[in-house]
């Protein structure tokens, strides 16, 4: 059965269940309480529940940031997951990549440099990750301490957004000052020495002012011997409020600190058998420093009925220092490497060896105008602004692994006995010292966009989303060792057009195209060649389409929310070197890679005190075109895109048996996915089960949770196995 064949049966199914399911329920007894917070409620009703209400990950928002239009997510023809961090936290989880496990359509793995996430088969580390809006490229960890809420706008997003790797962005929704939060105090403590503190204290001074003051300080040791985090957050914020409410400016100062010992070991395959999961490989002064300053100034004003002017400034730094070394080969007693090589260090791991230091400054102004109006039957709800941003990276980089400093540094250590090991000759020589830098680059890259929106109502049922943006972008790098500079830049327009329909309330179905653009310089990490010029490496942008329908639904009187979704993403304009060998200064464009998948998730109350939420994700994302001149078994056309789950979805099931107290139990799948785009290794599938049980009144909140019940021996990647069974107890006193 063709893929649309078969992703048309799906959805059908899907609907006509839940159709079945709504009439089954539909005269379940609704306790008021709950019902008064239950998924049909504005944003911010939900945002005002406290930290530990029993119901609260359990409740779909209505709206969500990411869209930046203040659109009901029904009236989007795109998919949006939203996530309550808070519900992750239970777990001890930090990281973000470890939170949106599981999440349908959505890859992670472990990188102790950065967070190792994409999204339909596309990664979104390195320019698709935003904190209230503004954009947190560069390659380092980012830290959840503040995060309110995560938000997911799957696929190209370059009407909102500008450049990006195609397959979605997220947005992470911070804490700020409100006049309607409790404040509270917490301390947890769990497995591996884990012991934290957090603050959250947010006063309204008077009905025009209020202020908040969050604050996070933990310090944990992992599972694996030698490895261990602190962390420092504090984060200060202040809001005021007209008295006519027509006026809301909030301004935020967030520090974050993460100090660890890295986790950078071998891959799994290669480890000799009998190595235990918990072997740690860092070196005694291996050190990775994630620091973070961020300030944002925020103002949304109505200055006219159903006309709203939102103004945003912000400023960013974000810096990294890591010295460590990392990866390994073994070499067996035999005197062979895995590959059956020869090699001289028998019976040890060889690690190689380097250290960074990055400097990432955002500078964006950003505004825009959204109002309703009427030409003739029709309903206009628009957006138009425009976004300026000045973004600097300056990594100084000493890479001993490969060119001319290959072989010079070296590590080596039993994986039996980590104490037994070495450094190589040269090290004795250093003193101590960091070696020499290998390279030093400065960018400075400078973007400028204009947008518009229109949200167009043919009547109650019938919609039509047209967005239409133009970006002007440079790209300019300085080789600081080289003494040299080169410069790249150009313009793109990003369309997107989308239809709903919507037969009744409670259900939308949408269809719609969208596209996005990453241009040379502006993908991956920030920067262009000093040394090449930009016509023979990478002239043109490269381009993702995406085309989706979806069904968006309402189901047991608005307690239970679902979305479908089937979409088809091809990206363009890759580039390639055809002849590598004889030919290496010649670079086009033109290869494709194809993302298509399904997506499902259900989010709110099932019966009577039971909630659920959760989803399932298809992904079939492939090489499409190698246009290469190599034998024909190195060609990547037809392969696997390396590091794509096929399959992932989680599913956590909430019980409250009485008003305090609950219980809830999950699991998170991520199916098996090849290493490589080769498609010569891969790592095997795995499920998590959790479980957590917690009391909430008035003044107190407690759990336990489990992580890891079943205590699972697995790999969350190819060089990082999952966490055994774990415990974390939190208490909370609110007030």
């Amino acid at each position: 059965m063709p893929f649309a064949q078969k992703s048309l049966t799906l959805m059908m199914l899907s609907t006509g269940f839940f159709f079945v399911s709504s009439t089954v329920f539909a005269n379940s007894e609704i306790n008021e309480t709950q019902k008064s917070s239950s998924a049909t409620l504005p944003t911010i009703v939900i945002e005002a529940m406290e930290e530990g209400d029993p119901i609260k990950t359990y409740v779909d928002y209505k709206q969500a940031n990411v869209t930046r239009n203040g659109l009901d997510k029904k009236d989007i023809p795109q998919t949006i997951d939203t996530i309550d961090v808070s519900k992750y936290k239970l777990y001890g989880a930090n990281d973000l990549s470890v939170m949106l496990q599981g999440t349908p359509g959505v890859s992670t793995s472990y990188d102790a440099r950065n967070d190792g996430i994409s999204i339909r088969g596309f990664n979104a580390d390195t320019n698709d990750i935003y904190r209230d809006g503004v954009r947190e490229s560069g390659q380092y960890r980012r830290s959840t301490a503040n995060i309110e809420r995560i938000e997911i706008l799957k696929g190209p997003a370059s009407v909102l957004y500008g450049r990006s790797a195609g397959g979605g962005v997220i947005n992470m929704v911070t804490k700020v000052a409100n006049f309607d939060s409790k404040s509270s105090v917490g301390a947890y403590v769990g497995s591996y020495d884990n012991v934290g503190g957090t603050l959250d204290f947010n006063r309204a001074l008077t009905d025009n002012w209020a202020v908040r003051l969050v604050g996070e300080k933990s310090d944990s040791n992992s599972f694996r011997s030698g490895i261990g985090f602190n962390q420092e957050m504090l984060s200060p914020s202040v809001t005021y409020r007209s008295d006519d409410e027509k006026l809301l400016w909030t301004t935020e100062f967030t520090y974050d600190s993460l100090n660890r010992t890295p986790d950078r070991g071998p891959e799994y395959v290669n480890l000799p058998a009998g190595v235990s999961i918990k072997t740690g490989f860092a070196g005694p002064n291996d050190n990775i420093v994630d620091e973070t300053k961020s300030f944002r100034t925020d103002l949304k004003y109505e200055f006219a009925p159903d006309w709203k002017f939102h103004w945003a400034l912000s400023h960013r730094e974000a810096f990294q220092d890591f010295d460590n070394f990392f990866a390994g080969t073994w070499c067996s007693t035999a005197g062979l490497q895995n590959d059956g090589k020869p090699c001289d260090w028998q019976g040890k791991i060889r690690q190689n060896y380097a250290w960074q230091q990055t400097t990432n400054k955002t500078l964006v102004n950003t505004f825009d105008i959204t109002g309703q109006f009427k030409t003739g039957i029709l309903d206009h709800k628009v957006m138009f602004g425009s976004d300026w941003s000045n973004e600097k990276r300056e990594p100084i980089l000493g890479n001993y692994s490969s060119g001319e400093k290959a072989g010079i540094y070296y590590r080596y250590v039993n994986p039996f006995d980590t104490t037994d090991s070495f450094l190589s000759p040269s090290w004795t020589a250093l003193n101590g010292k960091r070696p020499d830098e290998t390279s030093h680059s400065q960018t400075d890259a400078n973007a400028l966009s204009f947008f518009l929106q229109d949200l167009i109502s043919f009547n109650e049922k019938y919609k039509m989303m047209l967005g239409l943006r133009y970006d002007s972008y440079d790209f300019k790098t300085h080789d600081v060792r080289k003494n040299s500079t080169r410069s790249y830049n150009d313009d793109s327009v990003s369309p997107n057009i989308g239809f709903v329909w919507q037969p009744v309330e409670s259900q939308s179905f949408y269809a719609s195209y969208s596209k996005s653009f990453s241009p040379y310089g502006g993908r991956g990490l920030l920067g262009v060649s000093a040394s090449i010029n930009p016509n023979l490496y990478d002239a043109e942008p490269q381009y993702n389409e995406q085309y989706e329908i979806g069904v968006k639904s309402d189901w047991l009187d608005g307690n239970l929310n679902t979305q479908l979704s089937i979409y088809d993403i091809t990206k363009n304009n890759i580039r390639y070197q055809p002849d590598s060998i004889n030919k290496p200064d010649e670079w086009e464009v033109g290869q494709k890679q194809q993302s298509k998948g399904v997506e499902f998730s259900f989010i709110g109350k099932l019966l009577e005190n039971l909630y659920v939420r959760g989803g399932y994700g298809f992904t079939d994302a492939k090489w499409k075109d190698d246009s290469r001149n190599v034998k024909e078994a190195d060609n990547l056309k037809g392969n696997r895109l390396g590091g794509i789950s096929e399959n992932t979805g989680n599913l956590f099931v909430r019980y409250l048996p009485t008003q305090n107290w609950y219980g809830e139990m999950g699991a998170t799948y991520v199916g098996s996915y090849y290493t490589t785009d080769k498609n010569t290794a891969k790592m095997p599938d795995f499920t998590r089960v959790d479980a957590a049980v917690g009391y909430k009144d008035e003044k107190w909140g407690a759990t336990l949770a489990v992580n890891n019940l079943t205590d699972k021996e697995y790999w969350r990647s190819s060089s990082m196995p999952g966490t055994p069974r774990n415990y974390l107890f939190r208490v909370n006193y609110f007030f």
